[in-house]
């Protein structure tokens, strides 16, 4: 169904969360003495509010029925594996009174007029469409019931709608023959969503909807994309950070076999030829001198992030921490730790690309992006077209975890096929991919912490460095850096989650690194988690308290102190937590709460060696109303092995303004038998709905892992990666 005229232009608009408001306010008429303030305010709000979905929510715009009955729901939000296609899918099963596996869902291209304002990412798929969908879906039955109603000669409240069937009596007509015919349709006002209680598909363990397609090798993804007449293009990237190109020698590659053009351009410089290898032996040929701004090594990296270097922000203040853990360091009472973390590569399986067609005055975009609204407004920006004009078509991505929200590859692709006036394809190859990363930061971390005469914590401080996760990346107006002070990615999770003590102080120290840095999965949760978790263990362990007691006795006494408390319960008792080692095992426990979502872990660790081995993970997650239980619990386990190799092997280094490993291998990551033979995932409910899934599981798992292996070796690890050796 594709509606030509509607006499109601979509659905109502959901009021904005009031919090959104409150920020701008605060803006606008806080003022600069009292900026702190506000921005504390912004930032806790941040920590936990589920940002209103921002995009169009006309139901037939979403929706697609044909007279052939099949019910096609175009997604604004891109599918990289984790399962959002198929959430969506039982979202709209639910109220649209169809099978699941009925509904195919397909990615929305930004010409069908339904685009995310907000992208994809930040755990936030299901959570923002847990509403909007159910009320388009509904809104689509109420539709169809009126047309159905008109053409079987009755009254609306005689029909009966199950499995896609609209009957009345003893006629029934499916929602393809419904739909045959009809061009004017009637937007009802939403009705009455159903009650958990009468979910026939939410909350039920579903089949992915995308499973066939993957298991069989289907072209689902940018990589796979073929286009009549397709030509392969490879650009030139530096090898170096901090450089510029300063001039590029064409005379040979020009020449090469099957190379059709060189094209130059102020920021690149790309060849395009008949095949892909092709253009690699051409582009390897040119000639090109860069302009190194300044000479680079990992130890002047390491030197730049360091507390008390950039810009400060103070994210977190309750009592005077500072002054109490001053005069403590002096005395020496105090507790501090001061944790590093490395530069970290995406390292996803399909590098960036894209394929484009420029041509008659329109450009069409193929590509594994997170981002298609930036991605439309940057091509038609740099090729001087009307957005009208302009499709950017994404497709599955083969990884994402933030990667994919800079896609500059559709700008040099675009202006490539316009310089042909045919479809050209270009990728970047495995060492490219890994050069020119948008890292994870590095970061640095002092925590300290103070006990009073009962054991039970009386101020903790965190002050920690890192460079740029939010600002600078397409998703953040310029002017971000000035408001916010710290970056909003930067913090996540760096603030005390443990909001019974009296005394708190979480510093941010934001610095400006000469490489790109930006988004990756779970932002700064997992290296925050790490030093405050590793922290709290620490101060369990001076009190001569079990660290799981320790920890709920410092909760504050609200919901979202409840749900942590619940989590921590749940994840003790289910792992059969011990703080003792027994038969050279011990357990790690570690919690965090991000985006809402709060998560307990508890490793098993033994030391054999000198080497660390994970055994068992026990993880227990509140996420609220978990749409897809098995698809939850496959996001948790994905988060503890993304978070394995990131707390025990992944690491770049930097020499002489080259960043490596620049292929995998070398770039060491977790295998398979650094996998734990046992995570056992436990999901609770403690919301009404469908809250974050897909990074609140990072957060403990390296502290888990460092608390474990310090009750074995008494040891504190507070490098990652962790390492013994």
């Amino acid at each position: 169904m594709s509606a030509s005229k509607s006499k109601k232009k979509g659905l109502r608009r959901r009021k904005f969360l009031k919090y959104s408001g409150i920020g701008l306010g605060l803006i606008i008429g806080g003022g600069y003495l009292s900026r702190h303030m506000w921005r504390r305010s912004i930032f806790e709000i941040a920590e936990s509010a589920i940002v209103p979905y921002n995009g169009n929510l006309s139901p037939n715009i979403w929706f697609q029925i044909t007279p052939a009955n099949e019910i096609i729901l175009h997604s604004s939000k891109v599918e990289m594996g984790q399962g959002t296609f198929t959430g969506l899918a039982q979202l709209a099963a639910e109220e649209l009174e169809v099978e699941v596996e009925k509904i195919k869902v397909v990615h929305a291209d930004t010409a069908s007029g339904n685009i995310d304002g907000m992208s994809t990412g930040g755990s936030l798929s299901i959570a923002t469409l847990w509403q909007p969908v159910r009320e388009m879906a509904a809104t689509m039955r109420e539709m169809l019931k009126q047309k159905a109603a008109e053409k079987l000669g009755v009254g609306i409240a005689d029909l009966k709608v199950e499995n896609g069937v609209i009957s009345a009596g003893g006629n029934a007509l499916t929602y393809g023959e419904v739909v045959e015919g009809v061009t004017d349709w009637e937007f009802p006002d939403t009705p009455k969503l159903k009650e958990a209680k009468d979910f026939k598909y939410i909350g039920k363990p579903v089949a992915r909807v995308d499973l066939h397609d993957k298991v069989v090798g289907a072209p689902m993804f940018g990589i796979d994309v073929e286009v009549p007449d397709m030509l392969h293009a490879s650009v030139v990237r530096p090898e170096k950070i901090d450089a510029k190109l300063k001039s590029v020698d064409s005379s040979k590659a020009a020449s090469m076999p099957g190379v059709i053009k060189i094209v130059e351009e102020k920021d690149f410089v790309g060849v395009i030829a008949e095949t892909h290898v092709q253009a690699e032996n051409a582009r390897n040929a040119l000639k090109v001198e860069w302009e190194i701004n300044k000479s680079w090594d990992l130890a002047e990296v390491r030197a730049m992030t360091k507390v008390g270097n950039g810009k400060l922000t103070v994210i977190q203040k309750e009592g005077d921490a500072k002054s109490i853990l001053d005069d403590a360091e002096e005395e020496g009472s105090v507790v501090k730790l001061e944790f590093n973390t490395p530069i970290g590569a995406h390292a996803q399986i399909e590098p960036n690309g894209a394929t484009a067609l420029v041509k008659d005055g329109k450009a069409t975009v193929w590509l594994s992006t997170q981002v298609p609204l930036i991605t439309l407004n940057e091509v038609s920006d740099r090729l001087g077209m009307d957005k009208e004009n302009v499709n950017i078509i994404p497709k599955f991505l083969g990884g994402g975890f933030g990667r994919r929200l800079h896609t500059p590859n559709a700008v040099q692709a675009a202006l490539m096929s316009k310089a042909i006036g045919r479809p050209v394809k270009c990728f970047f190859d495995r060492k490219q991919e890994f050069q020119n990363d948008t890292f994870r930061p590095p970061t640095h971390h002092i925590v300290r912490g103070k006990l009073d005469a009962n054991g039970n914590i009386e101020a903790i401080g965190h002050d920690f460095s890192s460079g740029d996760v939010a600002f600078n990346s397409a998703l953040m107006p310029p002017i971000a850096g000035t408001i916010l002070g710290a970056d909003i990615g930067a913090i996540r999770g760096g603030a005390i989650q443990y909001r019974s003590i009296p005394n708190i102080r979480a510093e941010s120290w934001h610095v400006d690194l000469p490489f790109a840095t930006s988004w990756w999965r779970s932002l700064g949760l997992l290296a925050n988690t790490f030093a405050i978790e590793s922290s709290i263990d620490e101060l369990a362990i001076k009190a001569q308290k079990n660290p799981v007691d320790f920890r709920l006795s410092h909760i504050e006494d609200n919901e979202a102190g409840k749900r942590l408390r619940n989590v921590i319960k749940t994840c003790a008792e289910k792992a059969g937590y011990t703080d003792e080692v027994v038969n050279g095992r011990a357990m790690g426990f570690a919690a965090s709460t991000d985006a809402g979502s709060p998560c307990a872990q508890v490793v098993e660790v033994s030391v054999v060696d000198n080497q660390i081995k994970v055994h068992k993970v026990t993880a227990v997650l509140d996420c609220g109303i978990a749409v897809n239980p098995d698809q939850v619990r496959a996001q948790v386990e994905g988060c503890i092995i993304m978070g394995i190799s990131a707390s025990m092997f992944e690491q770049m280094d930097l020499k002489d303004n080259k960043l490596f490993p620049v292929i995998y291998g070398p770039y060491q990551m977790a295998m398979m038998r650094d996998a734990p033979k046992e995570i056992d995932v436990v999901l609770i409910e403690g919301a009404d709905f469908a809250g974050p899934v897909g990074e609140p599981p990072l957060g403990p798992i390296g502290a888990a892992i460092g608390n474990a292996v310090r009750r074995i070796t008494g040891k504190r690890l507070t490098d990652l990666p962790m390492s013994l050796a």
